[in-house]
């Protein structure tokens, strides 16, 4: 307020000399160029618009109070700029004062109208409550009325698909006639009342889910209950499916102990091959990746452009359009983000830092197995890994350039007092243990 009010004076100041300015003090006079000589010698009347604009202009740029006043101005301004782009922004519609007509078109066609139509809901569901005609407010009131089942249900539908990678109703995009029947239509109303009766508390929700005796079942599966029921739509036994992408990069961040969990702030720029958002944007837009702590953030956190999504999201949904349905893969592009890009190889060198810390080869083993799968390994894959690790030293022994090449990955400190031979063996093995199916899937 005070910069608007101090630019506000300035202009006034130059509005206050721009009207009175009818003559020109003589210590003015000197050096004024002909064409406002020759203005000033006539009466204002008499002056042509050029002849009045002339004067005006040479008093504005040659009395010391305008300067002054100039001066204060766009110092103002530039404050009051420079305060108003440091402000959180966000684009909100404004209601129009008498909303537009709107009619059924025939066969789609823009020209041609049919019937009138107004706000409102289908008839099955509650009607929209606003005095008036209906508004977005009213839509907004409408969606979370306890009185309208639908929202509640869409919502606990999609937890439910989030925990058990399908819905109770499978067509998760699709509530209406087109869409597939709930295959357990008393679990979803009563766990769509639950959420309601909680105050729409998600948390309250997964607690439910995930603490719940179907939940809890073991995955494991007879080649009987796989032809009965390939899709555990019966929930027979517990959920197997596999990670998303942007799962599975949280994950590899927080075995390897660098994960950084602080919430909020601006998006982030990680790991990316150069050249995607130039190539996307014909060399105009150019990706400056970030450094420190936030190479590490969780994913939710990455920046996107709509156009071209973070390359270490293998499987996400183009944001061109919106989907529901997180898609589950098994592509050579899966196998070559998790095994190559650099976020991965630099988590399991961490990882493989944090290792080495510990005395001896079975301990370190069974410490990254445990980290991986929640579980110990066996005595069989325990003395298979532990091959592995020989191999890949004797590898890595006879030929330590790639040794360096491998450590080098990603802008995280190496330890300079491990052996670059053997921390790039126990990398290679955190690698292959990053990527193990069980490691990878939900069990």
């Amino acid at each position: 307020v005070r910069l608007a009010f101090e630019s506000e004076h300035a202009q006034h100041v130059l509005g206050r000399f721009r009207v009175q300015i009818t003559d020109a003090p003589p210590e003015l006079v000197r050096g004024m160029p002909p064409e406002v000589l020759a203005a000033l010698a006539k009466p204002v009347a008499d002056r042509s618009k050029s002849e009045q604009d002339a004067v005006t202009n040479q008093m504005l740029d040659t009395t010391p109070e305008v300067q002054a006043a100039r001066k204060a101005a766009d110092q103002a301004k530039a404050q009051r700029d420079k305060y108003e782009r440091s402000l959180p922004r966000t684009m909100v519609m404004r209601e129009r004062k008498e909303p537009r007509e709107t009619f059924i078109l025939v066969r789609g066609a823009y020209d041609k109208y049919a019937d009138k139509v107004t706000h409102g809901t289908p008839a099955v569901l509650p009607p929209l409550k606003s005095e008036g005609t209906p508004n977005r407010l009213a839509l907004a009131e409408w969606l979370v009325n306890a009185d309208n089942p639908l929202t509640a249900r869409v919502v606990v539908n999609r937890i439910w698909q989030t925990f058990f990678g399908t819905g109770l109703v499978k067509t998760a995009e699709d509530f209406g006639s087109q869409g597939e029947k709930p295959s357990h239509p008393e679990l979803l109303d009563w766990l769509a009342c639950e959420f309601i009766d909680s105050g729409w508390d998600v948390k309250h929700i997964h607690r439910l889910i995930a603490t719940s005796a179907t939940y809890r079942q073991s995955s494991r599966v007879t080649p009987a209950l796989i032809e009965r029921d390939p899709e555990n739509r019966l929930l027979a036994r517990g959920p197997r499916y596999r990670w998303p992408s942007w799962m599975l990069r949280d994950q590899a961040l927080a075995v390897a102990g660098v994960l950084e969990e602080r919430l909020g702030g601006p998006p982030v720029k990680g790991y990316q091959p150069p050249g995607i958002w130039e190539e996307a944007t014909f060399g105009k837009i150019r990706y400056e990746q970030d450094h420190g702590p936030a190479l590490y953030r969780r994913s939710v956190y990455q920046f996107w452009r709509r156009i071209v999504g973070p390359t270490v999201f293998f499987d996400v949904a183009a944001r061109q359009n919106c989907s529901v349905k997180v898609s589950q893969t098994n592509t050579p592009l899966h196998a070559l983000t998790t095994l190559n890009d650099t976020t991965y190889v630099e988590a399991a060198r961490i990882m493989a830092q944090r290792l080495l810390a510990i005395s001896d080869d079975t301990a370190r083993l069974r410490t990254a197995f445990r980290l991986c799968t929640s579980r110990n390994p066996t005595d069989a894959e325990q003395q298979r890994l532990l091959s592995r690790l020989q191999v890949m030293r004797e590898r890595f022994t006879l030929k330590p350039e790639d040794a360096k090449s491998l450590i080098a990955a990603g802008e995280y400190p190496a330890d300079a007092t491990i052996s670059p031979t053997e921390l790039a063996a126990w990398t290679g093995v955190c690698t292959l243990l990053l990527n193990l199916d069980e490691t990878l899937s939900k069990e």
